[in-house]
């Protein structure tokens, strides 16, 4: 006899996103914001204070077995996203979608794609328009770790 597991298996979960802030910039009202409307919309949410070093990102992203990281930036803190980039592939964790919230000029936006950010989000998005890129995200990331599988007896 043959199982097949079905979609639900993997997509239902509740999204897991790390909401954060790293280097210098304690301007957090909006990742507050963002938070708060990610766990609203039905989706577990790790919320840290500013001022996180890329290390203790890493390492809270690998215990708590996040989906997507969401990062505030409303200085110049996105300039070393890459170095959080690299970090997160070293730990294995290159499958983790990161997206970038904040004030980022246009040329910095393009390195941070080109660095491997999904997604960056201007101030003034909708609520609605992140938290639907962050579900399908998500929904992406945990089909890719657990795919599909017959399982026969």
């Amino acid at each position: 006899m043959t199982y097949t597991s079905t979609p639900s298996t993997n997509t239902n979960l509740r999204p897991k996103v790390l909401i954060t802030k790293i280097g210098l910039d304690g301007h957090d009202r909006g990742s507050r914001i963002v938070a708060a409307h990610l766990r609203d919309a039905g989706m577990e949410v790790v919320y840290t204070p500013p001022w996180q070093e890329i290390p203790a990102v890493v390492k809270l992203a690998l215990e708590e077995d996040v989906d997507v990281i969401g990062v505030s930036s409303l200085a110049t803190d996105h300039l070393i996203v890459p170095k959080l980039m690299k970090a997160l592939r070293e730990a294995g964790l290159g499958d983790v979608v990161v997206i970038v919230g904040g004030i980022v000029p246009d040329d910095d936006e393009r390195m941070l794609l080109d660095a491997g950010v999904a997604r960056v989000f201007h101030p003034g998005s909708p609520l609605d328009d992140i938290s639907a890129f962050v579900r399908k995200a998500a929904a992406d990331v945990r089909s890719a770790r657990f795919p599909l599988q017959d399982v026969t007896p």
